[in-house]
């Protein structure tokens, strides 16, 4: 059966089963990290002869995973900067940083909820649970509700419990 004029393209929705997977964990990509340290060196290439391109110095920044090799995880920050990182220097710990100045922490996930808190934009936090559009972070002895759109470091269809 050749073309025809009638015919059509669906898109179809990708299942948890079809989510890309890294070669060496197994684990999805694009997934979040964190920086473990203080420092991490950002290199061109998955092994300690490439040259340094960039170095993280925030201890928690959230990192996107977007490639595995080996011993390394390629990252990017909210910017999209990055490079290759031994995955010594990487955690599993969930974090988030904070896009919009001056964000409110609400006491439930409610754009009418109280508000708990405020923090300022580059705030790294610690992410805890999310729902569609809310996520539950803390810092600075802080925590609350922030809509997903204030802050990086978890997908925007992304659930936690």
């Amino acid at each position: 059966m050749g073309p025809s004029a009638n015919a059509r393209v669906v898109r179809v929705q990708a299942s948890d089963d079809d989510q890309m997977r890294g070669p060496v964990t197994n684990l999805p990509l694009p997934r979040y990290v964190s920086l473990k340290g203080n420092e991490g060196n950002a290199r061109r290439g998955p092994s300690l002869s490439h040259r340094i391109d960039w170095v993280f110095r925030h201890a928690g920044m959230p990192l996107r995973v977007v490639a595995e090799f080996g011993h390394w995880r390629r990252v990017e920050d909210k910017d999209g900067a990055g490079g290759w990182v031994h995955y010594a220097l990487l955690s599993g710990v969930r974090t988030a940083l904070v896009t919009q100045d001056m964000t409110e922490l609400r006491t439930r996930p409610s754009e009418d909820a109280d508000v708990a808190a405020v923090a300022e934009s580059g705030a790294i936090v610690r992410l805890g649970e999310c729902n569609r559009d809310w996520c539950r972070i803390s810092g600075g002895g802080q925590r609350g509700w922030v809509p997903k759109s204030a802050i990086w470091g978890v997908d925007r269809i992304e659930i936690r419990d």
